[in-house]
Formats: C-alpha cells, sequence, structure tokens
C-alpha cells in the first residue's frame, strides 16, 4: 500500500466491508479497492457466529488485496456501538501564572483523565468543549492566554470481546491493527461543526442493531445502542405473510408509507417466486417496526431531558430505514422533531449506507497522517 492509502475495515450488523483509498482534491476519495461480505451479525455484545464472522473478513481481505495487488500491512477497523463504551469527564488543569495555552497543555488535561475501564481498551479521547479560567467557552483554546483551564472531555473504549475476536482472525495475517469508534466517526464527519458546537441528536439507524447519540463539540456527549432495525421489520413481514426471511427483507423496499388506502392484494417476484401481500398491510406493519426504534430513542430522550435538545433536530443515516418511503416522515410524526436524513457529500457514496465507510475512512486518513508526522519528528531527533 502506499503511503497515502489506508485500508479500513467496516463491521456493520450484517455484513462487513473492506476497502483501501486515500484522500482526494476538496476532501473527496478515491478507492483503489473494496469488498463486502454478509454475516450473521451480532446481539447483546456478541457476534452470533464467529467463525463465519472471519470467513466474511478473511474473504473481503484476500479480494481487497487480489485487486490491489499489493498486502495490507495495518488495518483500521471501525468499533460498532455494540461494542464501544463512551465515558465523559470534567478535568481542570491549573498554571501557576497566566500564560498561552499550548497544545502540550491540552495533551497533558487529556492525559488526566484517561482511566483504566474494566472489560475494555482504551482507544482515543476527544474533547466536546473547554472553559477556559475567566469563563470563555471554547473548541480549541490553543494561543488563548488564561491561569487554567477546564476540558469537557469524551473517552472512547473498545470492548476486550470485541478487540480479542479481532485479534484472533488476524492472528496469522501478519497486520497491524488500529481501532476507531464508528458512531463517532459517523456523527463528526456528517454533522457539521458548528451544528455540534451547540448539541446535535444523530441515530445511525443500521440492519439489525441502531445507535442513538447525542454529539457535542468534537466529542460525544451520551451514547446508546439497542437491537432494532431494517433486519426486525423484515422478521414482522415474514411472519404476517409467512414469506421466507429473504423474500421478506426484499419487500421491506416495496413499502410505501405515503400511500393511502390501497386495497387488494399486490404480487412480487423473489428469486422466481411469485408471493402475495397488500400494500395496506405491508405499510402498517413496517411502521409498527419503525415504532419499536421511535420508542427506543424516546425513551433516550426521556433520561436526558437536560440536554437541552427539545427543540433540536434528529439526523439520521444507515442502512435501515432511511430507503424506505415515508420512513423519515414516520419517525418524525412519532418523535415530534424535524428529522433530516444525512449522507456523505460524495458522487457515487452519497447514500446513507455509504456514511460509516466514508467517516471511517475520512478518521483513518487523519490519523494515518498524524501517525506519519510523528514519525517523520521522531526520526528527525533520531528516535
Amino acid at each position: 500500500m502506499g503511503r497515502k492509502s489506508v485500508a479500513v475495515l467496516d463491521i456493520r450488523s450484517s455484513e462487513v466491508a473492506v476497502f483501501i483509498g486515500e484522500r482526494g482534491v476538496n476532501h473527496t476519495f478515491v478507492f483503489k479497492a473494496s469488498r463486502t461480505e454478509a454475516y450473521d451479525g451480532y446481539e447483546n455484545g456478541a457476534f452470533y457466529d464467529t467463525d463465519k464472522l472471519a470467513e466474511a473478513i478473511v474473504r473481503a481481505i484476500t479480494g481487497v488485496e487480489q485487486i490491489c495487488g499489493e498486502r495490507i500491512r495495518q488495518l483500521y477497523i471501525g468499533v460498532p456501538g455494540e461494542f464501544c463504551e463512551v465515558v465523559t469527564r470534567q478535568q481542570d488543569i491549573g498554571f501557576s501564572k497566566k500564560r498561552k495555552i499550548t497544545q502540550r497543555d491540552l495533551d497533558a488535561l487529556m492525559t488526566s483523565g484517561r482511566e483504566e475501564l474494566a472489560g475494555c481498551t482504551f482507544m482515543r479521547a476527544t474533547s466536546m468543549v473547554y472553559v477556559t479560567a475567566d469563563n470563555r467557552r471554547v473548541v480549541d483554546p490553543v494561543g488563548f492566554s488564561s491561569t487554567g483551564l477546564t476540558g469537557a472531555l469524551s473517552y472512547f473504549y473498545c470492548k476486550n470481546y470485541f478487540r480479542t475476536t479481532m485479534e484472533k482472525i488476524f492472528a496469522d495475517m501478519k497486520i497491524s491493527l488500529k481501532y476507531l469508534p464508528t458512531q463517532y466517526a459517523m456523527g463528526s464527519y456528517l454533522v457539521p461543526s458548528e451544528t455540534r458546537d451547540e448539541c446535535a441528536l444523530f441515530l445511525d439507524a443500521g440492519f439489525l442493531s441502531s445507535t442513538v447519540s447525542i454529539l457535542l463539540g468534537n466529542g460525544v456527549l451520551v451514547q446508546e445502542t439497542f437491537w432494532a432495525g431494517k433486519g426486525q421489520i423484515a422478521v414482522l413481514l415474514m411472519e404476517k405473510f409467512s414469506l421466507p426471511y429473504e423474500a421478506a427483507l426484499a419487500l421491506v423496499g416495496k413499502a410505501n408509507l405515503f400511500s393511502k388506502n390501497e386495497v387488494g392484494k399486490t404480487e412480487f417476484i423473489y428469486r422466481g417466486v411469485a408471493y402475495e401481500y397488500s400494500p395496506e398491510e405491508l405499510a402498517e406493519t413496517v411502521r409498527v417496526g419503525l415504532d419499536s426504534i421511535c420508542e427506543r430513542v424516546s425513551a433516550f430522550l426521556e433520561v436526558n431531558t437536560d440536554r437541552e435538545l427539545d427543540y433540536k433536530p434528529l439526523y439520521i443515516t444507515g442502512e435501515g430505514i432511511s430507503e424506505i418511503r415515508g420512513a423519515v416522515e414516520h419517525v418524525s410524526k412519532r418523535l415530534n422533531r424535524i428529522c433530516e436524513v444525512l449522507v456523505p457529500n460524495l458522487p457515487y457514496y452519497n447514500k446513507p449506507a455509504m456514511s460509516s465507510r466514508i467517516a471511517l475512512a475520512d478518521m483513518a486518513y487523519d490519523d494515518n497522517c498524524n501517525d506519519s508526522f510523528l514519525r517523520r519528528i521522531l526520526n528527525g531527533f533520531g528516535g
């Protein structure tokens, strides 16, 4: 792989994707190779079948390496919300006299709040907001003069179960692994910084697993993952119309929640087999599935009523519900708030299902550049 390229593994709740790319002009991305493989997913903090997960990842890795004609030596792995813990802390640092704040001061502040978390491994720390000793609220205090600094900080941890599972899969591949929090990458990439400065409500609606977060500044204030998405809606349709699961999943995409009073039966063909369904019953069953997602988001908001979110829109992305006609409008009505779908601002990749991949590529590229810069400094001083 070239120095400017990064390799990323995006693990969603129904498929894994491996891709190699680099940043192009105007903050775009150029992908040299990509490969997506389906697998069984996860629930309650564990994969259904780690052997099938391993097989999917190995196929994806092998396919990408064959396309590129080169080996992957370093891989950034996105850690889904199911396997990620977010801890927020307020840390203070004081100076003997008023002086300009430096990056070293910020690093010391971050380090002072870093603690071990049982069953987890530290990934990264970020800031939500800083406040100087004279009560100036700033996102980046470097260069400001003050006698002290307070930081509201977010610490991201990867659950050891996830990390050890990945290490076993890659044990014989001689690939260096680095971990990135997926939902944080998505939120910070998709939601504009000026919106996050005053809190933003963000929902990654996935296939089996969805995550709702409150973003603040460059960090995450609180995050919760729950088991609901497009896959569960398909199960409802499977039971309602006596369909095979794969046919029910295909039927989800035919739902139109905007339609009114569509009586009678409609036929659709899946893999050469004809099935009948009622469009009205289809729409109603999909609404029931969406309501389960709304209930979880509502419960999350009730717990976080002190976060000044009453008039904030809900930003939605992910493969779970955004492509169902009328789904976002239904969620908006149920939650009584504006909902807006976010997608990457890139040609060919401007779909909700691509959000995690582009966001992880963006974060991996920045991390890789920072690591390369640090190595150059160390090598320049004989490190």
